[in-house]
């Protein structure tokens, strides 16, 4: 014997104490999916048979219960269940969890329940006990259905018992296996003709024989319609047939709309409104034979709620669905699926008002809907509405998944006058997702938070780092609708064993022959301030892409955030610079796209190192060749007078002299900045545009890419010179190294290798993405005019870079998620995850000097 329940269920077992519940659900179920009323009182009681404690166990059992379905995972309880009024909390439970309830009755005889107990010593009940048990169970059996159980099995003896088999069925709803492509199309009301047009401007075939439609496309794609293929159109028995056809023929799937299930009802006599459009449906298919109304009939009652496909990555439901009714199955799921939700009241034109669920949803699932027509679909949250109204004049549209593209045919005509008209398009430009993007939720960024990313799966953000973020992003970042994307932090090479030098390149040469990398790109590293640009070809970019109004087409702002120039007239002058360039080089139609996100440094240090270099740099090489002057004057003093100071004298002369290298240093990467003509910008990256995160090109591409841009504007841009080496070729490392000693031998900050690949994977995952190799006289600076002194610089060569490396890998995977989001027009919300992961990294305890 084999029973069928469904794959997610609250299944309760219902028999008297000795009917072998306990042994039946250890048969069949899984020992995490059995929630036992005894367990529970044991666990609030230290006593499985202490009935005074009932109460509690069971708020225990109902407690687990609720975590487990609102997990989406099967439920087992184990209790007699006999009374109606223990049953209905539970049937209660699984209505709230939109789960179906399954009861399996255990209707065993009275004398077998009886023998049972009795050897059990701790179950020696009366035979009162296990009689009145058997009797409320009786007593109840025909009203199960009526409780609520949309499936009743009921066992009469331990032989039927043992050789039952059950059998999980996934939902009708069920679809994750289907993985696509797919096209997925709008309310269709009627509108054969513009369904047809679109089908055929989606690329598939259609062929008519005999009244069927043969529909395929050369690509496997599938069809998916959203519901509503009836009323007020010329022919919904036409499109009744054609979406038919293609669901019998495999090659598509249809949801339940609110018309279909009316028209439905009216082709078996139900008592039906003929209304919105439905009296013309009627009187169409009063032209069709019996047999096509019935079938009719059969298919529309037939059609599901919603579809969950690949792998719980899209949900087609008629009217959206919010997060906690995917792939589950209620009546209260089917009505939401179908009619959305209402405030309770009603608009001027008498129809109801509905609540905007889409501006709460924060699912990772893609919702594809209908239902409530607009005049353009739009991205809210991940949702989308694709009725553009048709058969009110408007146009049949539909969402090539996981393409994310919009395709769509005009109407022929308007067939029907809307009650409602339909909602304007709205004169600032701004999308619903802009809109919406204009309150960011602090929800959405406190708390432990664990971000899953592509380049390194997930990351974990604490607590106490978030509120660190917080604070830097409340009051000193820029506009948050720029902040797209903050690059990582970058590492140092391992320490030298060269003698006086902290770093050399030959140690992060070596890192990367050690994990798999085969060639390199060295690029000189300039002494500036790193900086991400972003900028639109003009305002209207600006406000069309970014949501931003102020009439601006970019900014330019620091690794955290920050606006990069106090001067908000240098920061236009910059951009509008960049601008000219990117439009001599020909980049805005070479990438299709209006809009670049660049990673750069920007020169001279001094402009956004001004406050440091006033109170910390200058201060420390003017105290210290201050106080070695005066030193000096009193060591030649003594030696005047005839004493032995030569070997202080040496001292004093061997640090001045390092005080006024460090003075000479930090001159070196400053100059005065009058206006833009002083300024100097490096890009190194071409990290996005339009459509495309660049992390799939390598360094090389990135570097040659971004000379072309930095001939068209040389006053402004700074082309950053690089070259290669294949790490197996000895000549080639060689060829860099000695570079490197020109570079800081002319008082260079250093160079950066990285691997080719941008972001290169290695046995253990995700390698360090950049290693700096900074010169001795740039380390001065960090480190202090005497750090090359012997026991200083033994010291030195004890730091540690296990942190600091974890935290370039972190970051460099988390900048990366957030771009990508962004490309794919994720909510702001989902951006700023990255971006304020980034910044919480920031806040761990790690040597800044690093």
């Amino acid at each position: 014997m084999e029973i069928k329940i469904p794959e997610l269920a609250l299944v309760v077992l219902i028999g008297p104490s000795g009917s072998g519940k306990s042994t039946f659900a250890r048969h069949h179920f899984k020992a995490t999916e059995i929630i036992s009323s005894d367990t529970c009182r044991g666990m609030v009681s230290d006593d499985e048979n202490d009935q005074s404690a009932t109460k509690d166990a069971f708020e225990v059992l109902q407690f687990i219960a609720a975590r487990r379905l609102r997990a989406g995972h099967l439920t087992v309880i184990d209790a007699t269940s006999v009374q109606p009024e223990a049953r209905k909390p539970l049937v209660a439970l699984a209505r709230e969890y939109h789960c179906l309830p399954v009861a399996l009755v255990l209707d065993m005889p009275e004398g077998l329940c009886r023998q049972r107990n009795e050897s059990r010593p701790d179950r020696n009940f009366g035979e009162h006990v296990i009689r009145t048990q058997l009797s409320q169970l009786r007593r109840s059996l025909r009203g199960l259905e009526r409780e609520g159980f949309r499936h009743v099995h009921v066992f009469r003896s331990p032989e039927e018992m043992s050789s039952l088999t059950i059998r999980r069925e996934p939902l009708w709803n069920n679809k994750k296996s289907e993985h696509g492509p797919f096209d997925i199309i709008g309310d269709i009301h009627g509108c054969l003709d513009e369904a047809l047009d679109l089908i055929s401007a989606l690329g598939y075939r259609c062929e008519v024989q005999e009244g069927r439609h043969a529909v395929s496309h050369p690509q496997g794609r599938k069809l998916v319609f959203v519901g509503d293929l009836v009323d007020r159109g010329p022919d919904s028995p036409g499109v009744v047939r054609l979406v038919s056809d293609v669901v019998a023929s495999g090659r598509g799937f249809c949801v339940a709309g609110n018309h279909d299930v009316k028209l439905s009802r009216a082709l078996r006599g139900r008592d039906v409104k003929l209304t919105h459009g439905l009296a013309e449906s009627m009187d169409q298919m009063r032209s069709h034979s019996q047999d096509f109304r019935r079938f009719s009939a059969e298919f529309l009652d037939g059609l599901v709620s919603h579809y969950v496909f690949d792998d719980g990555h899209l949900v087609v439901a008629h009217a959206g669905l919010r997060e906690e009714m995917h792939g589950r199955g209620s009546g209260m799921v089917r009505q939401f699926a179908m009619y959305g939700e209402t405030t309770g009241e009603t608009d001027e034109y008498g129809l109801p008002v509905r609540y905007n669920w889409a501006s709460e949803y924060r699912g990772k699932a893609m919702v594809v809907y209908g239902h409530t027509p607009v005049p353009e679909s739009e991205w809210l949250n991940n949702t989308i509405c694709i009725d553009t109204g048709c058969v009110f004049g408007g146009r049949l549209t539909a969402l090539r998944y996981p393409e994310r593209e919009l395709v769509a045919v005009s109407a022929r005509r308007r067939y029907y006058e809307p009650v409602r008209p339909l909602r304007a398009v709205k004169s600032d430009g701004l999308t619903a997702q802009q809109e919406q993007d204009d309150l960011l939720d602090l929800e959405d960024v406190v708390g432990k938070r664990i971000i899953e990313t592509r380049l390194n799966r997930s990351i974990t953000v604490r607590e106490e780092n978030a509120v660190a973020a917080l604070e830097v992003m409340s009051r000193f970042a820029a506009n948050p609708k720029w902040l797209i994307y903050l690059p990582p932090t970058m590492s140092p090479s391992e320490t030298s064993k060269a003698d006086g030098f902290l770093e050399r390149p030959e140690e992060a040469l070596e890192y990367f022959r050690r994990v798999g990398v085969e060639t390199v790109v060295c690029e000189e590293k300039h002494m500036g301030s790193r900086a991400v640009v972003v900028i639109a070809r003009d305002p209207g970019a600006a406000r069309s892409r970014f949501g931003v109004d102020d009439g601006t087409r970019g900014i330019v702002y620091t690794r955290t955030g920050r606006q990069f120039f106090a001067d908000g007239s240098l920061q236009a002058a910059v951009l509008d610079q960049l601008g000219a360039a990117l439009e001599k080089a020909g980049f805005w139609s070479e990438f299709n796209s209006d809009w670049f996100c660049l990673d750069c440094e920007v020169m001279p240090w001094s402009v956004k190192a001004e406050d440091l270099l006033r109170t910390q740099y200058a201060p420390t090489g003017a105290a210290a060749t201050t106080a070695l002057s005066a030193a000096q004057a009193l060591v030649a003093k003594v030696a005047a007078r005839g004493l032995d100071v030569e070997e202080l004298g040496n001292s004093l002369r061997e640090r001045m002299g390092a005080a006024q290298q460090y003075v000479e240093a930090y001159r070196r990467y400053c100059w005065p900045v009058n206006g833009i003509e002083d300024i100097r910008v490096a890009p190194f990256h071409l990290l996005a545009s339009e459509g495309t995160v660049h992390v799939d090109k390598d360094h090389i591409w990135h570097m040659s890419t971004l000379h072309r841009l930095c001939d068209s504007a040389p006053g402004l841009l700074k082309a950053t010179p690089f070259q290669t080496a294949r790490l197996a070729d000895d000549a080639e490392t060689r060829v860099v190294i000695h570079w490197w000693e020109q570079l800081t031998g002319d008082g260079g900050e250093g160079m950066v290798v990285k691997p080719l690949v941008f972001a290169h994977a290695g046995k253990r995952g995700l390698i360090q993405p950049a290693i700096k190799s900074r010169g001795p006289e740039y380390l001065r600076i960090i480190y202090g005019p005497e750090y090359t002194r012997p026991e200083y610089l033994s010291r030195l060569r004890e730091r540690n870079l296990a942190g600091k490396r974890s935290l370039a890998i972190r970051e460099f995977a988390l900048g990366i998620e957030g771009l990508e989001r962004f490309v794919r027009r994720e909510p702001l919300r989902r951006v700023h995850e990255c971006v304020f992961g980034v910044l919480a990294m920031e806040s761990e305890p790690v040597d800044p000097r690093l």
